[in-house]
Parts: C-alpha cells; sequence; structure tokens
C-alpha cells in the first residue's frame, strides 16, 4: 500500500499496490501494521457497503461526536465518486479546511478519514456503490 497524505492533517490516500500475472491480480486492502507505521491507529470494528442508484446523489455529511466519533477507510468499488472531508477538530492545523477529490472503481485507491472530520460523498454515475470500514460501532 501507498500512503499519500492530502492537505487535511492525518487524511490519506491510499493506493492498492496490485500483484498481477496471467490470471489477474491480488491487491492487500487491509494491514494494521502499515498503518501503524504511518503512525496510524486504526482499529477496524464494522464495515458497510453502499449502493447508491442515481448519478448526483450525496450522502453525508456524515460526522460522529464522542464519545461516538469513528475513523473511516473508504473505496470505490463501481461507478464512481467525489468525497468530501470537512475538519471539524479544533486542535488540527487545518481546522475548517475542506478536501475533495474524486475516485472511481478503477483507480484502486481508497480515502482515510481521521476521526473528528466529517465524511461526504456525491455520486458521479449511476449505480455507484462504496465499502465503508469504520473503527467504531454504528450510532
Amino acid at each position: 500500500m501507498k500512503f499519500s497524505p492530502t492537505s487535511i492533517h492525518g487524511a490519506y490516500v491510499v493506493e492498492l499496490e496490485k500483484r498481477e500475472d496471467e490470471r489477474g491480480f491480488l491487491a492487500r486492502v487491509w494491514d494494521k501494521d502499515e498503518f501503524a507505521k504511518k503512525g496510524i491507529a486504526f482499529n477496524l470494528l464494522q464495515g458497510y457497503t453502499c449502493s447508491t442508484r442515481r448519478k448526483g446523489t450525496v450522502r453525508g455529511l456524515h460526522y460522529l461526536i464522542p464519545p461516538h466519533k469513528e475513523t473511516k477507510l473508504t473505496r470505490v468499488i463501481r461507478g464512481s465518486l467525489y468525497e468530501v472531508i470537512v475538519d471539524l477538530r479544533p486542535d488540527s492545523p487545518t481546522y475548517r479546511k475542506w478536501l475533495g477529490m474524486k475516485f472511481d472503481a478503477h483507480d484502486y485507491k481508497m480515502l482515510f478519514t481521521p476521526s473528528g472530520c466529517a465524511h461526504a460523498a456525491l455520486t458521479l454515475e449511476d449505480n455507484t456503490e462504496i465499502i465503508y470500514k469504520c473503527s467504531n460501532e454504528y450510532s
């Protein structure tokens, strides 16, 4: 996995490294040790798949406050999205800043959103599907 920092403190684009052969490819989508090497303590507790039928649908901004705050790792597996993070952590150097990025099923990239940041997604295609891995239970 390749980690690229974003303009939001603690948020990363995580690019999957595909191991390819004549059959196709294999790519690791989660490795606790790789995240720890970046100083990220991310304990996965739950995961979800979200499918959206229509292009132009907005989901979010989602934001949880303590004790229910959560860290997210998202990846588009069908279609494409414009994802947005807003830093709502008063002690963060990027407090009140936001970031928007396009992701699609063919770029094999994930978005790591730290707790304390709001997250939203706008579908850019019909029948878009995203996977969420979360650090906290649903609240």
